[in-house]
């Protein structure tokens, strides 16, 4: 960056993506400082450098932000009522199938209201029979059968 290019000449990329072609390094430098931006090596070649004009504090930026979105984790959530038809538990199903292919944990959450807390057994063996159809793509990362709450991550 700037002074610390140790070639004597680089290829210049200036602030407008406008290729300049072969450039002695002070000249690029001198070429950088008169917009207020940083001469920055972009590519280190065996002969000659490819360096690029631009504000270096905000490449810097825009490199850690997208770190910090790749690196995070995205957790689906897919809700049930204890008694939902074949064809929507299917779909729900495929569905999760696609977010864990993807890399995306899925969580499943029964919910159980009024009357529907007496058939608590049955929303477990719901909870066993999601495990069992995606255990080819995804492994238990919690199970809580108080809560009726699963998690499956991406095997």
């Amino acid at each position: 960056m700037n002074s610390q290019i140790k070639s004597p000449q680089v290829f210049l990329i200036d602030h407008e993506n406008n290729n300049r072609g072969l450039i002695d390094t002070y000249e690029a430098l001198q070429l950088a400082q008169s917009v207020e931006l940083d001469l920055v090596v972009v590519s280190q070649s065996k002969d000659t450098p490819v360096a690029k004009i631009l504000n270096y504090g905000k490449l810097q930026y825009q490199k850690k932000k997208r770190q910090g979105q790749s690196a995070r984790p995205t957790v689906k959530e897919v809700r049930f009522r204890p008694n939902v038809g074949a064809a929507d538990y299917n779909l729900r199903i495929e569905q999760a199938l696609q977010w864990l292919s993807k890399g995306d944990s899925v969580k499943f959450a029964i919910r159980l209201r009024g009357r529907e807390n007496q058939y608590r057994e049955q929303a477990g063996l719901m909870l066993e029979r999601i495990v069992t159809d995606l255990s080819q793509v995804g492994k238990v990362q919690s199970l809580d059968k108080r809560s009726l709450i699963v998690q499956i991550m991406p095997a």
